[in-house]
């Protein structure tokens, strides 16, 4: 195709676009039986695309159409009925698994009760106590990186040590302007190699380190900088998660299970109902 006649396609093309009442397709190309149209062309030249760059990109579409027009009549020939009956089998158990999925989601979304109150919550915790069992180290904690330089670091490692409110607003402050690093996991249970990865030293043994240590200060090796890390709370790995650790995760296996009752009571209602109206059979 000319570069005069891809323009000139470009020019009908944006002149109809408009015209939304257009009854007739307008054919573009051929490849053996499969024909392009041009209405299949409205998303592959965006708009405010230059003359010449829009004549380049619709020729390129239109080669690579052809391309696999001609691949697929190609395929479709030499495949043997066999081949051709297990695609057909596929799609069409595809179709069914698309259709049954989006009516549940839909059913889901209408009908299923996704409130999850907190007594539900603690109780399933309660009831099944053996299935939270932690498989890593857990820790809450405050973590600092600070530059060797840093003024008042006595003032620093002090409030790190610290619990009242008041102190740990101030240290927040003073790390905001000093620090490179502030993590505050005080109030929530991170896995220990949160922490340990910040480390310039690797920690051979968490469990030992977590007994013995509240504070813990160690410099990198060209003392560059400055680790703080003070321990407030710790799990260690084969006991009892936290409820706050795993309330999560007790959300999802609860409202998972809900969707699982919810779709075998559809499945069985509808089931039921054609058995009423007398609409299964099997036939002997």
């Amino acid at each position: 195709m000319s570069k005069l006649l891809l323009s000139i396609l470009i020019l009908v093309f944006s002149a109809a676009c408009g015209n939304n009442n257009q009854s007739k397709r307008i054919p573009v190309a051929k490849a053996g039986d499969e024909i392009l149209y041009r209405d299949q062309l409205s998303s592959v030249v965006a708009p405010g695309t230059a003359e010449a760059d829009s004549a380049a990109i619709i020729q390129n579409y239109i080669n690579k159409w052809a391309k696999r027009a001609f691949l697929f009549q190609k395929a479709e020939e030499n495949l043997s009925q066999e081949l051709k009956n297990e695609i057909e089998n596929q799609i069409d158990e595809s179709w069914r698994n698309l259709i049954i999925y989006q009516y549940q989601r839909q059913l889901i979304l209408e009908r299923m009760d996704t409130i999850l109150t907190e007594t539900e919550l603690e109780n399933y915790y309660k009831e099944n106590e053996k299935s939270f069992t932690l498989n890593s180290n857990i820790v809450k904690a405050l973590f600092i990186k600070l530059p060797v330089e840093t003024p008042n670091t006595y003032r620093i490692r002090q409030l790190a040590r610290s619990n009242t409110q008041s102190d740990l607003q101030q240290l927040e402050t003073m790390c905001y302007q000093f620090a490179d690093k502030f993590d505050d996991f005080s109030e929530e249970w991170v896995p220990m190699d949160r922490l340990t990865v910040e480390l310039p030293q690797e920690i051979d043994n968490e469990e030992y380190f977590l007994k013995r240590y509240k504070f813990y200060e160690t410099n990198d090796r060209d003392s560059t900088y400055i680790y703080l890390v003070s321990i407030r709370d710790y799990r260690l790995r084969s006991s009892l998660a936290p409820y706050d650790f795993v309330k999560d995760d007790i959300k999802r296996i609860i409202w998972n299970n809900r969707r699982l009752a919810f779709i075998q009571s559809l499945e069985n209602g509808i089931y039921n109902e054609a058995l009423k109206q007398n609409t299964f059979k099997i036939y002997k």
